[in-house]
């Protein structure tokens, strides 16, 4: 019976011990949720605060001032998203966006048709002096050929311009009342001023005996009542992969040619030698659409390619 009452015992011993030690540790979570839930100071290194600053700031135009802070700051995905996405344009409040302009033809311009004339306008008077040269068959660097007549005149680098005065008509008066119009199929270059023109010595004797040597000139841009057609060459080589176009016989100075290719119409680059090119064969033997000064466009169509041969149109520009 002592050993059965023992045995009692002993058990109500180990239960009292395991509920108390079931008791600790209730007391133990217990302790640990109050002071979970007590106020405490918070992580100041937390990157989501720096990074909303970060981005509100760079959003509003302004410079991050601690650049080592903007390193340790972890971008928010929205700052992220911002930084790639492709900006959007300001408008300013109470204004409607621009509509795009509109393109307007150059004959109907007053300031394309200024642009397209270069440094030599219609209207406009130059002063210089005339000299004379051994102008031979007429050609020069306008590349036009043997001239019909003697009539004709260098212009000075700086007026020549690229070639842009390659074909115009010039009338040019002297102080003692004479003048002479010509046709600019040369460059005068350097020492050539502004303002001069080496005419030929045909020309310049209709203004006053060669012994002169150099006269004072006044001269404007004049068109010319009779002129023809005007006509159209490929520079020798020419072919579907590289050509060179040049006008001749033009009543008023080309400002610009353009060739039709698939996509449009397509401006050609001029030389010194007043040849428009194109070097890659874009156009080449196509349709050509040449224009003036004025803005005045011509549209030519059947000039095939065929290396310097002159081929005529039934198109001129109107006078001016």
């Amino acid at each position: 019976m002592s050993t059965a009452r023992q045995v009692a015992r002993e058990r109500r011993r180990k239960r009292r011990m395991m509920w108390g030690t079931v008791s600790l540790v209730a007391a133990s979570v217990v302790a640990c949720l109050v002071m979970a839930l007590l106020p405490g100071d918070k992580d100041d290194t937390t990157p989501a605060a720096s990074t909303t600053v970060a981005a509100g700031e760079a959003d509003a135009g302004q410079t991050l001032s601690t650049p080592s802070a903007k390193a340790k700051a972890s971008p928010s995905p929205s700052a992220s998203r911002s930084a790639t996405a492709s900006p959007k344009p300001s408008r300013t409040p109470g204004k409607k966006k621009p509509a795009p302009a509109k393109t307007t033809p150059a004959a109907h311009s007053g300031s394309a048709t200024a642009s397209l004339a270069g440094r030599i306008k219609s209207g406009t008077d130059y002063q210089g002096v005339a000299t004379a040269y051994d102008a031979g068959v007429g050609d020069g660097a306008c590349g036009f050929g043997p001239s019909p007549d003697m009539m004709i005149a260098a212009m000075n680098t700086t007026d020549y311009q690229t070639a842009r005065a390659c074909g115009a008509y010039v009338h040019v008066r002297a102080a003692n009342g004479r003048s002479v119009t010509v046709r600019i199929t040369n460059e005068c270059p350097l020492p050539c001023a502004p303002g001069q023109i080496d005419l030929s010595q045909q020309a310049f004797s209709q203004l006053g005996d060669l012994h002169l040597g150099r006269i004072a000139i006044t001269w404007n841009l004049v068109s010319p009542a009779d002129a023809g057609t005007l006509s159209v060459r490929y520079k020798t080589g020419s072919s579907q992969y590289w050509c060179g176009i040049q006008v001749l016989n033009h009543r008023n100075p080309v400002a610009a040619l353009e060739v039709s290719t698939s996509g449009g119409w397509r401006q050609l680059g001029r030389t010194s030698y007043n040849y428009f090119l194109s070097a890659d064969g874009t156009g080449c033997g196509n349709a050509i659409r040449i224009t003036d000064i004025y803005g005045q466009r011509l549209t030519v169509n059947g000039i095939a390619i065929r290396p310097n041969v002159v081929q005529s149109t039934s198109v001129q520009f109107a006078q001016h």
